[in-house]
């Protein structure tokens, strides 16, 4: 009978786990309007790689992005329509969210150790931050949509830019938590997680979201700390 019992509570668990992330997808799209794809997901019969990094699904044995990135379907069939997503998330329920970046949302990211210090010295100035999201080993600031004409003069102002700070506007994609942000669920070890809860704006359900000019300069110097390389790890 425990051995019932235990059977049952892991497959209610199971089960809650799964409908929280569909219901977290179904709020991206239909609610919020951001357009995501399913990632490829990790390897079931994989062991990893050294340090722990899961082992990708995809066919390449070097994949720079493991496990969090589209690749059937492609990114350019990212969409909000709340159908489609039901059918591709019960169809892989476990599958990462993917986040098409360039229309309602773009973002800028970092290595997760200078992610910190930006975090730390934004928050400081009193600036209001729109979400965040921290992966072991990048944090995405999740921004308004922006322009490569207004991206081009930020980053020029600038004397120098890290090669560790990323932007990821039209065309990008990043990660998403398998949580809408409730604040009673945490990520599980390795996935992504709200180090900064979206926070709904005054007449719209979507999140509230900075402006990349608010926020390029805390986010260099943060760079200007931690190089991570050629590798794009999320």
């Amino acid at each position: 009978m425990r051995e019932i019992l235990g059977r049952r509570r892991k497959l209610s668990l199971q089960r809650k786990g799964r409908s929280g992330l569909l219901h977290a997808v179904l709020t991206y799209a239909e609610q919020w309007k951001w357009r995501v794809v399913p990632g490829v997901g990790y390897d079931r019969h994989s062991t990893g790689r050294v340090g722990g990094e899961r082992a990708c699904a995809c066919p390449r044995v070097d994949c720079p992005v493991p496990g969090v990135h589209p690749l059937d379907p492609g990114l350019l069939a990212a969409t909000h329509d709340a159908r489609m997503v039901r059918w591709w998330w019960t169809g892989r329920p476990q599958a990462p969210v993917i986040l098409a970046t360039g229309d309602r949302v773009s973002a800028a990211s970092l290595p997760a150790a200078a992610g910190e210090l930006a975090l730390a010295a934004i928050e400081k100035t009193g600036f209001r931050l729109g979400p965040v999201i921290a992966t072991p080993s990048r944090y995405f600031f999740l921004v308004a949509p922006y322009s490569l004409a207004e991206l081009g003069e930020l980053l020029n102002s600038q004397d120098w830019v890290p090669t560790s700070l990323r932007y990821h506007g039209d065309g990008g994609y990043v990660p998403l938590p398998a949580t809408d942000g409730g604040g009673a669920d945490t990520a599980a070890p390795g996935e992504p997680g709200w180090v900064r809860e979206p926070a709904a704006g005054a007449d719209d359900p979507a999140p509230w979201l900075p402006r990349i000019s608010t926020l390029v300069e805390a986010l260099v110097r943060a760079g200007r700390t931690a190089p991570d390389g050629d590798r794009l790890t999320f």
